[in-house]
């Protein structure tokens, strides 16, 4: 079985923080006057690229024998730091464009998601190629061809 830590693309709708905060900052950069609302910008995930999680399912599924596999990068990032890259990647300072906001706290998130994909590389040669300053760059190439921008 395979175990997936966070895998983005611009396939994830807006309910997820990564995709809010790519259209958000799209929009934003467009011209939009809207505040991005957050909660906890501190949290910390280990964020790849989907389709490299893919091939990575396609390798296990190759294997003479079922075997468990976690599919990371290896890499923790704060949620802060996807929001700057995402802004930046659009030449917009984030301080001036995003909020924090308490009622979208939420108590029981984990704090920090990070995993080993060693097993992954030895057993399927498998290894992440895209981490999250990559990912946030390609959501925001995504949303900007998606608009014709």
């Amino acid at each position: 079985s395979g175990i997936l830590f966070n895998h983005e693309s611009p396939l994830r709708p807006e309910r997820f923080v990564t995709q809010k905060i790519v259209s958000a900052a799209c929009r934003i950069a467009a011209g939009s006057r809207e505040k991005l609302r957050l909660g906890n910008i501190s949290v910390r995930r280990d964020w790849g690229w989907a389709p490299e999680y893919v091939e990575a399912m396609w390798l296990m599924l190759q294997q003479d024998r079922a075997d468990d596999y976690i599919v990371a990068t290896g890499r923790t990032h704060a949620l802060e730091d996807f929001v700057r890259e995402v802004f930046a990647s659009l030449d917009l300072d984030w301080h001036d464009h995003v909020e924090q906001n308490p009622d979208l706290l939420r108590p029981t998130d984990i704090m920090l998601s990070l995993a080993s994909p060693a097993k992954a590389a030895r057993r399927l040669g498998w290894q992440a190629r895209s981490f999250m300053p990559d990912v946030a760059r390609m959501m925001v190439n995504a949303c900007r061809q998606a608009a014709g921008r």
